[in-house]
């Protein structure tokens, strides 16, 4: 088992950023504070994002246009796993993530390299924005269907990706799949064995002065047509959804 020290060297953090000139350089220096490695990509913005982060001990890769979410988390992945990482941690650039938990992360991954770990806001947290709040349980619902598995905070950007899952997956990163892209990967781990886990984790209110990049009717409606057609291809996965009631099931009476 790898200590804290170590974990520190293996584990890079990738934190993708559009526009977050008021917020990436607090969020980048308090990650490099608990990892030795952190890379910042940065989505082809228009403001002095990359001009935020000049002298800062982490490394800058820059879309020359937006490419969306996915496709700057896929170029962060693949640059980290060609150095060797063992595994990555990503987290978002608006300060509502706080690096200061990634020990968390560190401390589960060293149990277990393999497990795939999420980052789950309290539900009082979550419950902030209504529609926002009925949106995400509503992809929980769906992702853990075509997963076989309950998922916890589905659209929560603060993750800890084992190295051997990323080196295993191919999936589509275009614009357009911006927010379905880590919605897709947690059923692609699924389906590949690796086990999908929660960390409770806090979140901050939006200090940056842009809404979310995230919108709750068409990102959800592309996740739906995403897991809708991962079910159709496996003619509806009722054992998926069978373990998925049975597991809820099960958690309902232990919290009773």
């Amino acid at each position: 088992m790898l200590h804290n020290g170590q974990l520190r060297g293996y584990y890079w953090v990738v934190i993708p950023a559009y526009n977050e000139a008021a917020t990436v350089r607090d969020v980048a220096m308090r990650a490099r504070q608990q990892c030795f490695h952190v890379i910042v990509v940065d989505d082809g913005s228009t403001d002095d994002t990359v001009g935020a982060l000049a002298g800062l001990d982490v490394t800058v890769l820059r879309n020359e246009r937006n490419l969306g979410k996915a496709g700057s988390l896929w170029r962060g992945f693949q640059y980290v796993l060609a150095q060797g990482a063992q595994g990555v941690i990503t987290l978002d650039a608006d300060g509502q993530h706080a690096p200061e938990e990634i020990p968390l992360f560190l401390a589960r991954a060293s149990a277990d390299p393999a497990v795939f770990l999420v980052g789950a806001r309290r539900r009082d947290q979550r419950q902030v924005s209504y529609w926002r709040y009925g949106a995400n349980r509503i992809a929980d619902f769906w992702i853990g269907w075509a997963a076989g598995q309950m998922i916890e905070d589905s659209q929560s950007g603060f993750r800890l990706y084992p190295a051997a899952l990323l080196r295993t997956v191919e999936l589509p990163h275009d614009q357009s799949r911006s927010f379905v892209f880590e919605s897709e990967i947690l059923i692609e781990a699924a389906r590949r064995g690796f086990a999908s886990q929660t960390v409770q984790v806090t979140v901050a209110p939006r200090s940056g002065p842009r809404p979310s990049h995230f919108r709750p009717v068409i990102d959800i409606l592309r996740i739906t047509k995403m897991v809708g057609w991962k079910l159709l291809g496996r003619g509806m996965y009722p054992l998926g959804l069978l373990r998925l009631l049975r597991r809820r099931c099960a958690l309902n009476q232990t919290t009773q």
